[in-house]
């Protein structure tokens, strides 16, 4: 009797059947911890503009008039020396994060949404504004929408736009 080398036919896909088992487990809770992190990531976010917007309320008389103008371009932020903060482009934001509005550049999976609220102050400012960060796919980068104001107070709902009258978070 001559004797065998390797593994035998059923040998591997018993070995591939207990692999897809085991995929079949593990992904579905990658993809939770996933949104999990995006929506923390949008919250922490949020959290950021407000901190950003306060700043920016103590250099200027208002509030940023858009996300833009609280962040500015990579080019522009990153330049040396520093340029000076201006209405238009205040440098306190990440730039990922103050174009993160659009269909393309979403931001850990979520779009935000700035807008300001009240007449402009002569400076091109305003005296309110309100953030909402909206999923990018829903149920696939995140469950929760949220929305913030001048409080900072970070609001949530679940598969609906956020409002000022949301559960706090």
């Amino acid at each position: 009797m001559r004797k065998q080398r390797g593994f035998s036919l059923i040998e591997l896909l018993i070995v591939v059947a207990i692999i897809l088992i085991i995929a079949a487990i593990a992904i579905p809770n990658l993809l939770k911890a996933k949104i999990a992190a995006n929506q923390a990531s949008a919250v922490s976010s949020l959290r950021t503009i407000a901190t950003s917007n306060v700043n920016y309320k103590g250099m200027f008389t208002g509030f940023a008039p858009s996300l833009l103008a609280l962040g500015g371009t990579n080019a522009a932020c990153s330049a040396n020396p520093a340029p000076a903060p201006t209405v238009s482009q205040a440098c306190l934001l990440d730039p990922l994060l103050s174009i993160a509005t659009v269909a393309n550049t979403p931001k850990s999976g979520y779009f935000f949404t700035y807008t300001p609220n009240g007449a402009a102050y002569a400076d091109g400012t305003f005296p309110d504004y309100n953030t909402m960060a909206t999923p990018s796919a829903q149920g696939s980068t995140g469950d929760f929408h949220y929305y913030s104001d001048q409080s900072a107070v970070i609001r949530s709902e679940s598969g609906v736009p956020a409002t000022s009258t949301s559960t706090p978070i």
